[in-house]
């Protein structure tokens, strides 16, 4: 081994053991509803060295990277054993995305990548794709992956750019082995964003949806659907009911998708999702919540209007800028809520609150409107109640 490789070899090692090792704090400032952290909490540059470079100096004198990783984010999650575990959707230099594990004790730092990344079994069709997994631990007692998987379309040879997207499913009990199950199977063209509701409905396993016509267009379809089925192992869903629409001039006109498994609580089930909406530069992804009834998840009780989280800073530069994702969050012991999103398709954040913060959220933001008028007097109402509540602090103190 050369000097050089390994002077090179040892600059590389410093620096990584560094950014891996770094403590995250909050943000100075915040809403009352969430603190997000300062440093994102995965990059590309947090993935093993030895994912990316080959360390035999006869057949890497110069330690080139041999295979690249473009970005580290939509992180499926799960909290275990006093640990925050992240399957993370790694994207090569290639464009091609795969699964890996990332698990921190303290779930705003020192994520660190198992040594494999996860190697998840094919189906007979090959997928071209995967990406955007959400973990359920499910009352039967599997861990559930469901996931985007992409294929050609085949029904357009000639269009390079046309894609069939559809959900993928796999079962773990460790997260390490896992089983690969059939695709969903539904009426609907194309699948995205699916999620599996950690509970037996009516005996069933129930299913939040996105039925949409092409791979990005959502079409006649669209808004978070709900359908049930009978076997994970072959999932058909007959039938889907939208449970959350798109709606002209909000932040889910374009379109809108269940993000992680709903969090039970007292007053219902949380969730969390993404809306998208068209601006003249690009859509624009931001997150949003809202509840469900415990004994019928499928029908909203709280929708608070307007954006949850929205990208700020560095967050809006990346891949495809100005987007907001999430599709995992965790809830340890104490009530608290780790909620994780990538930012503009290049790396991951993470932002934390409390059960009961976010429900008093969820209960008491009021809804939206839906008119400039309507925002108006909303508005009115509120400084008007404000300022009569300052006004009489002020006489009581004359």
């Amino acid at each position: 081994m050369s000097v050089a490789f390994s002077s090179r070899l040892s600059e590389l090692e410093s620096r990584h053991r560094e950014l891996i090792e770094r403590a995250n704090r909050p943000v100075e400032h915040d809403n009352g509803v969430y603190r997000r952290w300062l440093n994102p909490v995965l990059t590309a540059e947090h993935t093993p060295l030895f994912w990316r470079y080959d360390f035999d100096p006869q057949a890497n004198p110069f330690l080139m990277e041999r295979l690249g990783v473009n970005a580290t984010f939509n992180s499926g999650a799960i909290y275990r054993d006093g640990k925050h575990l992240l399957v993370v959707r790694v994207e090569g230099a290639d464009r091609k995305s795969f699964f890996a594990i990332a698990e921190s004790a303290s779930g705003v730092d020192r994520f660190r990548f198992w040594d494999y990344p996860l190697k998840l079994p094919e189906l007979e069709d090959p997928d071209v794709n995967v990406y955007d997994m959400r973990l359920t631990e499910h009352e039967d007692g599997w861990i559930y992956g469901l996931f985007c998987t992409e294929r050609k379309d085949q029904t357009r040879p000639d269009d390079e750019s046309a894609a069939v997207a559809q959900c993928g499913i796999a079962r773990t009990r460790d997260l390490k082995s896992w089983e690969r199950l059939d695709d969903l199977v539904s009426r609907s063209g194309q699948q995205r964003n699916v999620v599996l509701h950690p509970e037996f409905v009516n005996g069933k396993y129930a299913l939040y949806t996105r039925p949409q016509d092409g791979f990005i267009s959502v079409g006649n379809g669209g808004g978070i659907g709900w359908g049930l089925c009978d076997d994970m192992a072959h999932a058909v869903v007959a039938n889907e009911i939208i449970v959350d629409r798109k709606q002209y001039h909000t932040i889910k006109e374009v379109k809108n998708g269940q993000g992680p498994t709903p969090l039970k609580t007292a007053r219902g089930w949380l969730h969390l999702a993404h809306g998208v909406r068209d601006t003249a530069a690009g859509l624009r992804y931001v997150l949003y919540m809202f509840l469900t009834s415990l004994e019928k998840p499928w029908v909203v009780s709280h929708a608070p209007g307007g954006y949850f989280l929205a990208p700020e800073g560095e967050e809006r530069v990346g891949d495809v800028s100005n987007v907001v994702f999430s599709n995992g969050w965790t809830l340890n012991e104490h009530g608290e809520v780790f909620i994780y999103y990538g930012s503009s398709d290049t790396r991951m954040h993470v932002a934390t609150s409390t059960v009961e913060r976010l429900l008093d959220y969820v209960a008491n933001t009021p809804g939206d409107p839906l008119t400039s008028a309507g925002c108006v007097r909303r508005r009115v109402a509120l400084i008007e109640k404000n300022l009569a509540r300052t006004e009489a602090t002020r006489k009581s103190r004359a």
